[in-house]
């Protein structure tokens, strides 16, 4: 069984998450947020095989770079943002100077689809296609656990208003697939608390 902790990144408090395997020693992070300092203490004694990005805004990317070149590991994103590693405009980092630098790293080693199939650390994990939030935005199943990134959050959803957002797509998103999930699926969100699926059925004011 996987190890799942929870390790809030940068000033927009990303969740950046390390899954560990610890009899292998080996680990999976979803998220590397900027700011990464905590995450890459955190995996010093341990072989990252891989980093998984939900998508490509620059508050789940910002360590992206230091994390890779660190560890040596593959980077796996929906083709929808490929050059959104390479282009500080669209991942956002350009809007908010105040924030941090320009975001800035190789694109992803890996493309990632709806339905698509993972096996990283003996276990195996799904790939949801979850966009709305942003174009590329993908979920990651692993039994009864999602990490849904920006898509849904506990009793809110990921906002839509920036480049490449769209609220209709995103209400379809909750509708015809999140919400086609079991009540038992606990939600790791990209940001906030924990929640699971049946809490937001019942209670979340954007789902119908």
């Amino acid at each position: 069984m996987l190890k799942i902790e929870t390790i809030p990144l940068g000033p927009l408090g990303t969740n950046a998450y390390l899954l560990t395997n610890a009899e292998a020693g080996q680990a999976v992070v979803i998220d590397p947020g900027t700011n990464p300092q905590p995450l890459i203490r955190r995996v010093q004694d341990l072989e990252v095989t891989a980093i998984l990005l939900t998508h490509a805004h620059f508050d789940h990317i910002g360590g992206v770079d230091e994390l890779r070149k660190l560890k040596g590991c593959p980077v796996y994103l929906h083709d929808l943002e490929a050059d959104w590693l390479t282009n500080p405009k669209k991942n956002g980092s350009l809007m908010w100077p105040e924030v941090g630098p320009p975001v800035v790293t190789d694109p992803a080693e890996y493309g990632l689809d709806d339905g698509q199939v993972l096996k990283l650390l003996g276990e195996t994990f799904k790939v949801i296609h979850t966009p709305g939030h942003s174009p590329g935005s993908v979920s990651f199943l692993w039994g009864d656990i999602l990490f849904a990134g920006d898509a849904l959050f506990k009793l809110s959803v990921g906002r839509t208003d920036l480049p490449g957002g769209h609220h209709e797509t995103l209400m379809d998103t909750l509708k015809n697939k999140l919400m086609k999930l079991d009540d038992r699926v606990q939600v790791y969100p990209g940001h906030g608390q924990r929640t699971n699926i049946g809490f937001e059925r019942a209670n979340n004011p954007y789902i119908e």
